[in-house]
């Protein structure tokens, strides 16, 4: 009698469920920051450093800074998975997450999130000045509160306004280093908004089954896919047109606008393609096509800063 106590009880503890925190890697804990998603703005912040006028003040501080605006970005994203969990296991892109998939629970992601929107504008502060630091927090705050809250589950144009935050990374960087965010910097902010609709919609052709499922009002799903092409097309037309326009700021010069030009060209040929088709089957170049283009026009305005030869 003993002996089968022992047992029951010993197998009552086996099929406890083990929390979720005793069992999570690290990889977990790093996957809620959205590393992906981090490195653009990490990029484009550390582009914005690099073309504002004058030499960085500090190498170090400048790093610092660029470890704050890292710790932004992944805040920004561990908050938005821990308000997003009910409906992230409903999509197929977003159901590995670790929440949904039960590694980390809620809670955590939240505790996690706060813990480093605090420390990374804290830390922005300190290496970047107040004026960058309260432009990190208006970012982190637009994401989750105006964009994950509010707007991304009301209103078919929450990709167009929400990408204010993904826009804002480079503003950012450039007010670490100079303490002043002038109509340059906010050229900077106009390229990454304006190619934020293109890029994202492109992706939502792809996965509006996803959106569908999870009860998210994403354009195709409201408007129809035929609609979603031509506002692409739109967008990629006020992209191309806007692009070459950061040439005439000190802050490019001929390569830059050669490169936006070119690249440009290549951005509104893949529009117009799938603008023409019927079954979206240039959404998925245009989308991968779409990250090359910003990344691109990035990487040379940096190599222009570098080589000298920019404004």
């Amino acid at each position: 009698m003993q002996g089968m106590t022992r047992t029951t009880m010993s197998e009552t503890a086996t099929d406890q469920e083990i929390p979720a925190h005793l069992t999570a890697e690290p990889s977990d804990y790093a996957a809620l920051l959205k590393p992906r998603v981090m490195s653009l703005s990490i990029f484009t912040a550390l582009v914005g450093m690099v073309v504002a006028p004058g030499p960085v003040p500090s190498w170090g501080l400048a790093i610092l800074s660029t470890i704050a605006i890292a710790l932004g970005a992944g805040a920004s994203a561990a908050l938005n998975m821990w308000w997003d969990s009910d409906i992230d296991g409903l999509m197929a892109r977003t159901a590995k997450r670790p929440i949904p998939q039960g590694k980390v629970p809620a809670a955590e992601a939240f505790g996690l999130g706060i813990v480093l929107s605090a420390l990374s504008v804290w830390l922005l502060a300190l290496s970047g000045g107040y004026l960058a630091a309260g432009l990190l927090a208006i970012t982190i705050g637009f994401y989750v509160v105006v964009y994950s809250m509010f707007l991304k589950r009301r209103t078919p144009q929450n990709i167009v306004i929400g990408g204010a935050a993904g826009a804002l990374p480079p503003v950012v960087g450039y007010a670490a280093v100079t303490g002043t965010v002038p109509l340059e910097a906010w050229a900077l902010f106009a390229l990454i908004f304006i190619w934020t609709p293109p890029h994202f919609w492109a992706l939502s052709l792809l996965k509006k089954g996803d959106y569908e499922a999870a009860g998210v009002p994403m354009l195709p799903n409201v408007k129809g896919d035929a609609v979603t092409r031509r506002e692409i097309w739109r967008y990629s037309i006020l992209l191309v047109l806007t692009a070459p326009l950061i040439a005439f700021f000190p802050l490019a010069g001929w390569l830059y606008a050669a490169s936006s030009i070119v690249l440009g060209a290549e951005f509104l040929r893949r529009a117009w393609m799938l603008r023409g088709s019927e079954d979206n089957k240039g959404a998925a170049g245009l989308f991968g096509f779409s990250i090359l283009y910003l990344f691109a026009l990035f990487l040379v305005l940096l190599v222009e800063h570098w080589a000298g030869f920019h404004g």
